[in-house]
């Protein structure tokens, strides 16, 4: 049984820069989830560095913060029944190169570093909520019940 839930999510340097940003919203708006929050915005060193904190000390670290804050993201809060997995099997795998076609990062991705997407983790409860926490304030999140929904959900 699936349960209605949110799920952070953001296009990467590389996908708003390549011009993918509204190709991804379509695709989880056509998939039936809800948008509740969207941000455009440059993220500094800290949030960053906090985003990423527990790969703080490995080798890919700096990296990860160095690119992420190369140019704007779009973040973004998706809200379904079971969205957190929907929205991670939606991106496909990390590296593009092990994920299906018909995947975000299987249709947009090449290469690891620059797989255009994140998504909270659904192997990592909490990770959801630890995430829209950090880019998101609770008022600038929105409920509100879409004039499909009694389409989509039983």
């Amino acid at each position: 049984m699936s349960e209605r839930e949110r799920t952070f999510v953001m296009v990467k340097p590389d996908g708003v820069q390549r011009g993918l940003t509204g190709e991804i919203i379509s695709r989880f708006e056509d998939r039936g989830l809800k948008l509740v929050g969207a941000k455009f915005m440059q993220i500094d060193q800290d949030l960053a560095e906090e985003h990423y904190g527990e790969h703080e000390g490995k080798p890919f670290f700096d990296g990860l913060v160095e690119f992420i804050t190369s140019g704007p993201v779009m973040a973004m809060v998706w809200e379904g029944d079971d969205a957190i997995r929907q929205v991670r099997h939606m991106m496909g795998e990390t590296d593009p190169a092990e994920s299906a076609p018909g995947t975000i990062r299987g249709d947009f991705g090449l290469d690891l570093g620059r797989n255009v997407i994140h998504g909270s983790d659904h192997e990592d409860p909490g990770s959801n909520e630890r995430e829209i926490d950090l880019f998101f304030d609770e008022d600038e999140l929105v409920d509100y019940e879409k004039v499909d929904e009694g389409w989509l959900y039983e």
